[in-house]
This record gives C-alpha cells, structure tokens and sequence, in this order.
C-alpha cells in the first residue's frame, strides 16, 4: 500500500459567500486572527506527514504564490530593527525545495474538474483533497487522522462530522455500511438530500483521501449539480469497484468561505491563541456587555 504523500488544494474558487472581501484578495488568504486561513491549512497538512502540495489555481490567485515566497524588503527590514520573532515565523511557513506546485485551472467548472488539473503531479499514487477554506482545529490534525485511518483500512477515506440537527439536507451526506464507533464503511453519498430521506446525520466536512483511479473517472466525467464537474458524482463512480470509509474525525470545523463561519473561526481561534487568548476574551465579554 503506497503512503499519501501528496495534497491537492483547489484554491481557484471566486469566494462569492464572503464579498466583497474576496474582491482584491483570495479567499484563502483572508485572516484568522494573525494569519491567513490557508497557513492553518498548510500546518495541518505538514503535521499530518504531506511532502508535497499541489494548488489548483486561478486568475486573481497569484498572492497565494507570493504569499509562499520570499518577501526581501520586508525581511530586510524586520532584521535590521531586530525583530526576530516575527521574521523567523514568517520563515517558517516558507515551502523547502520542491515541497508546493502551482497549475491553472482554467475556467472554474467545479471541485472534480479541479482535482483532475492536478493529475499529472499526482501521478499514480493515493493523494490527499484539501478544501482551503475549512478550518479544521484537532489535538490530532484531521488530515492525519485521516491517514492514520488509511494505513489501517486502505482504499478511500471521506473526512465526515455530524451536521447540525435537521440540517442534513443542506450538506453532502454519506451513507454507511452500518455504524460502529469513528471508521465505517461506506455505501453511498447524496448531495443535499431531501428532509427526512437522509442516509445518516454525517456531512462530508472537506478532507479526502482518494486513489488515483478517480482522475480516469474525473476525465470522463460529465457535468452534475451546479452545471459543474461534482467530485462526488465520480467518487460514487469508483465506490463500485475499490472500498470507501467514512472517518468521523474528533475535532472541531469552520467554514471560513461563510461570513459566519470566519467570524466564529476568528472569535475560537483568538481565545486559543497562546499570547493573545486573554485579551481576547476580555474584548468579546466586553462586546456582549455592550
């Protein structure tokens, strides 16, 4: 069995549910208290064992390159007033050698069509599908409970958490080969089903890992809900021949592509925040008081 090594983050989306902030910047370069929502996703990626990221881009998404790049003025300056601290963060985040590709997608025809541009990195190996706007906070990143669930059952792994009460028919849904403590198997996944139809209270909540047999699938996919290429039409497509488990992973998501969700994203994530969690919290107890 082959190791995941490789992570695919489509980051061409416009980020029409968070205008007009996304106007000028890319949605996944918006802040979560100190830093962009994409460096939450990089880390959870880096600390789940991912060698390699491959972004699927697009036209306006070039501060997601620069953002991974050397910025020389602004380092030059940080080092002449001996700001270390702050300079040897911005460092970190900085990709080694080869560790982050970049390809275009063209035209935004949906997630499936997204995921197949970056094919050709992929290669014949499993990989992982990051959605950069999900902010997924862990003790134990999601991403690499989503491995560790890999390693122990193989195949094809879909990231899911339970959904709001009587809310499941706004979510992709998964149905399930029985349910038996976090890893099950999985028989089927609906888009949005209908209220009181739905196969389980499980939502498909943003990380995948998948084998390289879906991109054959992807190819010939046609187009599906949204008049777009659906990853999940051709994940269902492959659920025929090769096995598929739900992973309810043990922490917390934020939708950071909802307006809502940054916000609760920002406000969690500040009261966590080892240097700023006090004062933050006396900033929000102020705000209610008022």
């Amino acid at each position: 069995m082959k190791p995941v090594r490789k992570a695919v983050l489509p980051v061409a989306g416009l980020g029409t549910r968070v205008l007009p902030g996304t106007k000028t910047t890319p949605k996944e370069l918006l802040n979560v208290v100190d830093r962009p929502i994409l460096s939450y996703v990089i880390e959870e990626g880096r600390a789940a064992g991912i060698e390699h990221f491959v972004f699927v881009t697009g036209r306006g998404k070039g501060a997601i390159e620069d953002y991974f790049d050397h910025h020389i003025e602004l380092e030059a300056q940080l080092e002449a007033k001996g700001k270390t601290a702050i300079l040897e963060q911005l460092r970190a985040e900085l990709p080694k050698a080869g560790e982050m590709s970049f390809v275009r997608q063209m035209a935004p025809l949906g997630l499936g069509h997204a995921v197949w541009c970056a094919r050709d990195i992929v290669g014949d190996e499993p990989f992982a599908v990051m959605l950069p706007d999900m902010v997924m906070h862990a003790q134990k990143p999601a991403l690499a409970q989503a491995i560790e669930a890999y390693d122990q059952v193989g195949g094809n792994i879909v990231v899911v958490e339970p959904c709001p009460e009587g809310q499941a028919h706004q979510y992709g849904i998964v149905a399930l080969d029985g349910q038996d403590g976090r890893l099950n198997r999985m028989t089927g996944m609906v888009e949005k089903p209908p209220k009181g139809t739905e196969p389980s209270n499980l939502f498909i909540s943003g990380r995948y890992i998948l084998q390289p047999e879906i991109f054959d699938l992807l190819a010939r996919q046609e187009k599906g809900a949204g008049n777009e290429i659906q990853l999940t039409d051709s994940m269902l497509k492959l659920l025929k021949n090769q096995d598929f488990h739900a992973l309810e992973y043990e922490g917390v998501t934020y939708d950071c592509g909802d307006k809502i969700g940054l916000l609760r994203a920002n406000v969690a994530m500040a009261l966590q925040h080892p240097e700023l969690g006090a004062a933050a919290r006396a900033a929000v107890e102020d705000l209610l008081k008022a």
